[in-house]
């Protein structure tokens, strides 16, 4: 494989490296004031061609290739600028799953950051069974092109500032419970939804919420794809969300393995060099993952495999920062702690092994 910049893709790198520099200190990078930029961040880097890169022209894109959107969360995490808003799963959720119309309506703002969004999915009793939710969407018997949902949403990012948030919700009682699951485009900004943030252990209070449903509505024009195709986008979204080629992590880990190894004092403990290792490893499995999707190859579930190793990688350089700086450096402590969630949001470790088990291997059939 030759990994190298093609001439398109070495001036992109450079105009974004230029660009990037005069951005320098314009947007907080960690804790809740990141969170507070982040909108403005997004539309920053759209309006100055770094977003959407890969997605549609169409609905705002450029239709480049996806190597560009790594070139952005490379050159992102070298020059210490706030990472790219994480919203890959969401397009491509609605892209696959939505009809034209609610393609046409949502996708333009979403990709340009003029209207913020939201994943309504886990549940505190529904989180990596995902399939055993509870919220219900069920038709207003007095408007039927309307559903009146209710239920309890939970880690959900953006809640506070969403416009809108993409929900899974039952609609089918009577049917297996995979099968009785749709997904609606629901509106933040009405009665019947209540919002209440989680503070992390980091001591952010913005990244998550918890939502409570009751009552609010939605129109049935809204719901993407039919009634009971819920499970089959939650599956799209989740394997894109699982996928590092499409996250930076991998450019992110390697620039904080970097500045540990800049500030070990004396001999580098073997938790730093064994990150290392995780870290190069990580590197090299997002370029073939990069060269088989440029192939048109799809992964499916061994979008399980690449959370797995995103997992072990982060928790790897976690154990690394603690074991350099102790806690000494607080933004840097801050991401051992955060990595602590690794092995549980998006998917637990314990059920990405299940899928491997079942889907890829083949076992316990």
């Amino acid at each position: 494989m030759d990994f190298r910049d093609s001439t398109e893709e070495a001036a992109f790198r450079d105009r974004l490296r230029g660009w990037l520099t005069e951005q320098k200190g314009k947007f907080p990078t960690s804790g809740d004031e990141y969170w507070a930029k982040a909108g403005e961040w997004h539309q920053a880097l759209f309006e100055a061609g770094f977003f959407g890169t890969s997605w549609p022209k169409e609905y705002g894109g450029q239709d480049l290739p996806p190597v560009y959107d790594v070139i952005v969360d490379e050159e992102i995490a070298k020059g210490g600028a706030p990472a790219r808003p994480s919203l890959g799963y969401l397009v491509v959720g609605l892209s696959h799953h939505g009809n034209e119309e609610l393609r046409q309506r949502f996708l333009p703002g979403m990709i340009n950051g003029t209207e913020r969004w939201c994943q309504g999915f886990s549940e505190p009793g529904a989180g990596s069974d995902l399939a055993s939710l509870t919220t219900t969407a069920t038709r207003d018997d007095s408007n039927p092109d309307e559903y009146v949902i209710h239920g309890h949403k939970i880690w959900t990012s953006y809640s506070d500032v969403a416009d809108w948030c993409l929900v899974l919700a039952r609609t089918d009682k009577n049917v297996p419970k995979h099968k009785g699951i749709s997904a609606f485009i629901v509106s933040m900004h009405q009665p019947g939804i209540v919002q209440r943030p989680l503070k992390m252990i980091s001591g952010v209070t913005k990244e998550f919420g918890q939502v409570e449903f009751d009552g609010a509505r939605v129109s049935a024009d809204n719901m993407v794809g039919a009634p009971g195709d819920g499970w089959k986008l939650a599956m799209t979204v989740v394997s894109h969300e699982r996928e590092p080629s499409t996250l930076g992590f991998s450019a992110r880990y390697g620039k904080l393995v970097r500045q540990l190894a800049s500030r070990s004092e004396g001999a580098a403990p073997d938790e730093l060099s064994w990150a290392w290792v995780q870290t190069e490893m990580l590197r090299l499995h997002v370029r073939r993952r990069l060269s088989e999707q440029l192939d048109g190859l799809t992964h499916g579930p061994q979008g399980s495999l690449d959370k797995l190793l995103m997992t072990w990688v982060e928790q790897s350089v976690g154990h690394a920062t603690l074991a350099t700086l102790g806690t000494r450096d607080p933004e840097l402590f801050d991401a051992y702690m955060y990595s602590r969630a690794q092995s549980v949001m998006g998917g637990t470790s314990q059920i990405q092994k299940n899928i491997i088990a079942q889907r890829i291997l083949g076992l316990g059939a």
